[in-house]
């Protein structure tokens, strides 16, 4: 019998959703973040799985999860959003590199792993909003550390009955991330660059969230909220199944036997896509360890080693800066389970983060966490990664996955642990090419942006995306930069316009 799985507000237990009440709501209005209140097992076999493509695995997954579809709901959005927008029909291929795999999650339309979530969303968000007999405009309201935004837009463009505004730290992204992100069309689409780090752009929408006042204000003009960060039980849920298919394709190709365990090390900012490979654990997949792999914004490491998140800390601005993130949102929802379900002490100290800017969990909640391991890189050593990689074996990654690939490296070689691994590769190098090109060539600051992509293409024989040649001459139409406490303004005018 299937269960009937109904989401909770992590501050809040005794506020319980639907599925696609959740995903329509996004954050819940006492500042949560919605969770499954069960965690139902996989109903087909392992071996089974091996058998499948990526959308019947996805299907698999999701139908765990959103029980308040239908299963043509469910394979309607799927169908939709894992197609020809994916340049590999494997959608999330692995690659074989130097004794460990890369499963490449940018693919995609705009060449990052947000893409994997992010070409679903839409699909499952108007879906929802039918099921619920919602009337008002969904406007969608998003922080972006470089790859959330665009992945979003492109999503977005041009859905009827939604809107989309994306904030980004101006200065805080590469030159790719920004123009893919400056260049979007669509008639409900806006862009912001805010004066601050991605914290400050986080922090803005989610006090936009909880602004009672706005909202209602919201209301009357015909609108309502909701998020596509991974903050969304509707974007975090559809990452899980590829944690899922990464081992079903290593069974498949008989690498591992059904039943081995894997481990998984994933460049880690806002602590959603690792919490994907936590729930995939949870649903029967045989995961041994999570490595957690952060930059020189290391305040997971220093999470995971101590059991004090501390925020108070110098912001560092680096060549991975989608894990530039001081305020690991998805951690809340790992904390939640960890207190054993208890969404007052959960409260207790995401009210403490707020306040202090830190807190402590105790040693029986820390041991809680053994499927976690974290690591660092600096960026000396992202750089190194890169160029070592690609003198030996001629693969070139980006600055995030060459996180993960060192931190896997010192992991392996710390544990003498020989389990198979999976680095998760979240993004094209043709994202951060000068950061690359720098790694491989020394510095570039005097070049454009483009000359250094031909010659990347050049040196690695990798076609250059379509989402990279389609910005090459593309006009900028979103040139609104404003102050941190300028956010809930901007938004404001959009909706005037809309």
């Amino acid at each position: 019998m299937e269960l009937d799985v109904r989401y909770r507000s992590t501050r809040d237990n005794g506020k319980i959703l639907k599925a696609s009440q959740a995903i329509i709501q996004g954050l819940s209005e006492d500042g949560g973040l919605f969770v499954p209140d069960i965690f139902p097992k996989l109903e087909v076999k392992l071996e089974q799985l091996a058998l499948m493509d990526y959308k019947e695995v996805a299907y698999e997954v999701m139908k765990l999860f959103f029980t308040d579809f239908t299963e043509e709901e469910l394979k309607y959005c799927i169908e939709r959003a894992y197609d020809s927008k994916f340049d590999t029909e494997e959608i999330a291929p692995l690659s074989y590199v130097d004794d460990t795999y890369y499963m490449e999650l940018f693919h995609g339309k705009t060449i990052a792993f947000k893409d994997m979530a992010l070409s679903i969303l839409p699909y499952l968000m108007t879906t929802s909003a039918k099921k619920n007999d919602v009337k008002e405009k969904i406007i969608i309201l998003t922080a972006t550390s470089g790859d959330t935004g665009k992945a979003a837009l492109a999503g977005f463009a041009d859905v009827e009955g939604c809107g989309i505004v994306v904030f980004y730290p101006k200065g805080g992204v590469s030159n790719i991330q920004e123009l893919q992100m400056v260049t979007q069309k669509g008639a409900n689409v806006k862009v912001v660059g805010i004066n601050g780090n991605f914290d400050d752009a986080q922090t803005g929408v989610k006090k936009i969230f909880s602004d009672e006042e706005f909202k209602a204000e919201l209301k009357q003009m015909g609108y309502r909220f909701s998020s596509a960060n991974s903050i969304n039980i509707g974007r975090l849920i559809p990452q899980v199944a590829y944690y899922v298919y990464a081992y079903s394709r290593l069974v498949k190709e008989g690498k591992i036997a059904a039943g081995d365990p894997i481990n998984f090390t994933v460049p880690t900012g806002n602590f959603g896509n690792i919490l994907a490979g936590f729930y995939a654990k949870k649903i029967g997949i045989p995961v041994h360890k999570l490595i957690c792999a952060s930059n020189e914004n290391k305040v997971l490491y220093d999470f995971f080693e101590t059991g004090v998140y501390d925020k108070n800390r110098d912001f560092i601005l680096t060549t991975s800066p989608s894990m530039d993130i001081l305020i690991s949102s998805n951690l809340e929802r790992l904390i939640y389970e960890i207190t054993g379900e208890n969404s007052d002490e959960c409260k207790k100290l995401m009210q403490s983060l707020s306040g202090k800017g830190m807190y402590e969990i105790a040693p029986e909640m820390k041991a809680k966490c053994k499927d976690f391991v974290g690591g660092y890189a600096t960026e000396e050593e992202v750089l190194e990664r890169i160029h070592e990689i690609y003198d030996r074996t001629g693969y070139v990654m980006d600055t995030h996955t060459a996180v993960a690939s060192f931190v896997y490296k010192m992991y392996a070689h710390d544990t003498g642990d020989t389990t198979t691994n999976v680095v998760v590769s979240t993004a094209s190098p043709y994202k951060f090419t000068r950061s690359v090109m720098e790694a491989l060539e020394g510095k570039t600051e005097k070049e454009d942006d483009f000359v250094l992509i031909d010659r990347l293409s050049e040196m690695s024989g990798m076609p250059i995306p379509k989402a990279v040649e389609e910005i090459r001459n593309a006009e900028i139409l979103h040139h609104t930069v404003c102050e941190k406490d300028g956010m809930k303004e901007e938004v404001r005018k959009f909706l005037e316009k809309l």
